[in-house]
C-alpha cells in the first residue's frame, strides 16, 4: 500500500470529549471518528486492525472446531420472552417494532437465536458435539458509553455457542475453547491475565475471564505471584485468618462518639486500629403475592471489618439475598432505632437476619455502633455479648496481602481490562427452550451449553492503554494496520531515495510484508511523527546522505534511536526483526 492511495488522517490534539489514552489516540491517529455517544466509524487504519484481529480469531476458532455462521442483528421477540430475558435484560436490551407493532430486539448476544437453531436442527446424539460461532455487530444500550472502544453502544463481538450431551463433553467443549483463546491472545502479543469470574446475568457455573494489563484497566484482578491462582475481584475467596478467635480482654463499654459516623472516624477518635472496627450493612428483600405486590419484607444486618468492602456479587448468591437491596432509613429506624451510621448487632428493636463476615466471626474486642446517635460499643465479643453469629459467609473484596485460596502465598491485585470470556451454561437455555435431542437410549435430553466472547472492537483500545508512549501508539506486529512502513526523505528531491525506496518496498511486498511507503512528501518530522502516532512497529528511514554511505535506517517503535543497515543487508534485517 502506498501513502497516497490510503486514506490518513492523523489530529495534533484530540477532542475535548475524549476521555481515556486509547479513545485519545485513536481519534487522533484517524482510526475511529465518533457519530454519536458509544457510536464509532472504524477509519480505513482502524478497520485495518480489526480485519487483522478477526483474522487470528477466525483461524484459531476453526482450527479448535467451532463452525462459522452469521446471526441476524434483529431478533424477534419471541425467543427472548421464551427465556424470560426481553423481561428481566432492563434498558441496555434495545427493543423496537416494526410497522405492524411486532417486538424485536437488537441483538446484545445471540443465545437464544443458536438454542433455536440447535433445536431445530440437532435431532440425535450422533450430531453432537457442534460448536457454532459468529463476528458480528452487537448492541447494548448504555446508560453512560464512555471510554471510545472500551464501552461503547454498538460493537463487533466474536460470539460462540457449544451444544453437548452431557456434562462431562460440555466441560471438554468449555476447555476445547478455553485452550483456543490462550492460543488467540498469545498470537495477538499482549500481557494478559486468564482469571476465575463470576458467569453475571449469562448464567453458568464454570467462567474464566481473559484480562490485558493495563493500569487504566476497570477490573480489579487477583492473582498469587506464586501459583497460578487468579481471579476477578467478584470471583475472588477471602479466607479467614489463621487460628482460632482469641478470648476477650476487654469489658463492654459503651463510648460517646459525636459525630462519628464512619468507621474509620471512630477509629481515628479513639486511637484505634480500623481493622478493630466493625462495619454494619443494612439489606432488605422482598416476597411479592400473586399480584405482584410487596407482602413481607425481611431485614438483614451483614457485619463486616471497617476496613473491608462488600462485594455484591458474592452477597447476592448467599441463601435468600438473590435480589437484596439496601435498606431505607424508615426501615432501619424501625428495626434498629437509630439511623444509619450507629449501628451494631446489640439492643435491637426487632429481629433481623445477621451474616458475619468470616474475618469478623474470629474477632475480639471489637467495636460497633450502639444503636444510638452518638455512642458506640467497645470490647464487643461472640458468645459472650452477643450469640454466636447465627450465619458466617465470605462477603467482602479481597485486599493486598490476603491469603491465596490455594495455599501458596499472599495475593496481589492488579488492573485489566477484560477482552473474552468463556462460560459453561449447562441447560439454562436449552431447558428454558426445549431444545433436545435423542440420547443414545432413544430418550429426549436437554443439550448442555456453553457460551465464548471476545470483544472484537474493544480488543485494540486495551491493546492501546497496555502498549503506548508519549508520542502515541506501539502496536505489536499482529494487530498494527501496517508492519512496517517505508519513509523516504524528499525523494521528489533525489531520484536515487525514490528508486531504493520502490526497490525496498516492491521486495517486502514479494515476501509477504504488510508494508506501507509514505509517498505523501511530508516534511521529515510531520512524517515520522504522522507513524509514531499511529503505532507502526517497524520503520525504514531512506535518505540521500546515507545512501550514498550505502546505509538506511532501521528503528522499531519502541526504540529510542534509529539503526544504521547495509542497503544490501535491509531486507532480511527487517525480515528478522519481524520473526523476533
Amino acid at each position: 500500500m502506498k501513502a497516497s492511495q490510503f486514506f490518513i488522517s492523523t489530529l495534533k490534539e484530540a477532542p475535548a470529549d475524549a476521555e481515556v489514552v486509547s479513545q485519545r489516540l485513536m481519534m487522533r491517529a484517524g482510526m475511529i471518528k465518533k457519530l454519536g455517544a458509544g457510536i464509532y466509524t472504524l477509519m480505513p487504519l482502524g478497520l485495518r486492525i480489526v480485519r487483522k484481529i478477526e483474522a487470528i480469531v477466525r483461524e484459531e476458532m476453526n482450527r479448535a472446531g467451532a463452525v462459522e455462521l452469521s446471526m441476524p442483528v434483529v431478533q424477534p421477540a419471541e425467543l427472548w420472552q421464551e427465556t424470560g430475558r426481553f423481561e428481566t435484560n432492563g434498558p441496555e436490551l434495545l427493543r423496537v417494532k416494526d410497522r405492524h407493532d411486532r417486538d424485536f430486539v437488537i441483538q446484545p448476544t445471540s443465545e437464544e437465536v443458536v438454542t433455536d437453531i440447535a433445536r431445530q436442527e440437532i435431532r440425535s446424539y450422533k450430531q453432537l458435539p457442534k460448536n457454532f460461532y459468529q463476528i458480528q455487530t452487537k448492541f447494548r444500550d448504555e446508560r453512560r458509553p464512555r471510554f471510545g472502544l472500551m464501552r461503547g453502544r454498538e460493537f463487533i463481538m466474536k460470539d460462540a455457542y457449544s451444544f453437548d450431551r452431557d456434562q462431562a463433553s460440555a466441560k471438554t467443549s468449555y476447555q476445547v475453547m478455553a485452550t483456543a483463546y490462550r492460543r488467540i491472545f498469545d498470537r495477538f502479543g499482549l500481557n494478559y491475565r486468564a482469571v476465575a469470574a463470576d458467569s453475571g446475568a449469562i448464567g453458568g457455573d464454570l467462567s474464566e475471564e481473559f484480562q490485558v494489563i493495563a493500569a487504566t484497566g476497570e477490573d480489579a484482578i487477583v492473582y498469587c505471584p506464586g501459583s497460578d491462582y487468579a481471579a476477578n475481584m467478584e470471583k475472588a475467596e477471602a479466607l479467614a485468618p489463621w487460628g482460632h478467635r482469641l478470648a476477650p480482654t476487654q469489658m463492654l463499654v459503651r463510648t460517646a462518639t459525636p459525630d462519628k459516623s464512619t468507621c474509620a472516624a471512630v477509629a481515628e477518635m479513639l486511637a484505634v486500629p480500623l481493622q478493630t472496627t466493625v462495619k454494619s450493612l443494612v439489606l432488605a428483600t422482598d416476597s411479592t403475592n400473586a399480584a405482584g405486590e410487596i407482602a413481607r419484607t425481611e431485614i438483614w444486618l451483614l457485619l463486616l471489618r471497617g476496613d473491608h468492602d462488600m462485594n455484591e456479587i458474592k452477597v447476592g448468591k448467599l441463601a435468600g439475598l438473590a435480589n437484596y437491596r439496601f435498606a431505607t432509613v424508615p426501615e432501619i429506624e424501625d428495626h434498629f432505632g437509630c439511623q444509619p451510621g450507629y449501628l451494631g448487632p446489640i439492643g435491637l428493636k426487632k429481629p433481623v437476619h445477621i451474616v458475619a463476615d468470616c474475618e469478623v466471626a474470629l474477632m475480639s474486642d471489637w467495636i460497633c455502633g450502639a444503636n444510638q446517635e452518638g455512642f458506640h460499643i467497645r470490647g464487643v465479643n461472640w458468645g459472650r455479648d452477643l450469640p454466636e453469629p447465627p450465619q458466617v459467609a465470605d462477603l467482602r473484596n479481597v485486599v493486598e496481602g490476603d491469603r491465596s485460596p490455594d495455599g501458596r502465598g499472599a495475593l496481589a491485585i492488579e488492573r485489566g481490562i477484560e477482552i473474552g470470556h468463556v462460560f459453561y451454561l449447562g441447560t439454562k437455555y436449552s431447558k428454558a427452550m426445549n431444545a433436545t435431542f435423542l440420547d443414545i437410549n432413544g430418550k429426549p435430553q436437554f443439550m448442555e451449553m456453553g457460551c465464548y466472547g471476545i470483544g472484537i472492537t474493544r480488543l485494540p483500545a486495551a491493546a492501546i492503554e497496555q502498549n503506548h508512549d508519549e508520542r502515541g501508539i506501539i502496536w505489536p506486529d499482529a494487530l498494527a494496520p501496517f508492519t512496517v512502513v517505508l519513509c523516504p526523505i524528499t525523494p521528489e528531491r533525489f531520484p536515487d531515495v525514490k528508486a531504493a525506496s520502490d526497490k525496498l518496498y516492491d521486495e517486502l511486498l514479494s515476501a509477504g510484508v504488510d508494508v506501507i511507503l509514505d509517498d505523501r512528501g511530508e516534511r521529515p518530522g510531520a512524517m515520522f511523527a504522522d507513524w509514531e502516532l499511529i503505532g507502526v512497529p517497524h520503520r525504514v528511514t531512506i535518505g540521500d546522505r546515507g545512501l550514498k554511505a550505502g546505509e538506511v535506517e532501521y528503528q522499531h517503535r519502541r526504540a529510542a534511536a534509529a539503526t544504521a543497515v547495509s542497503v544490501n543487508e535491509i531486507l532480511n534485517f527487517v525480515l528478522s526483526r519481524i520473526k523476533a
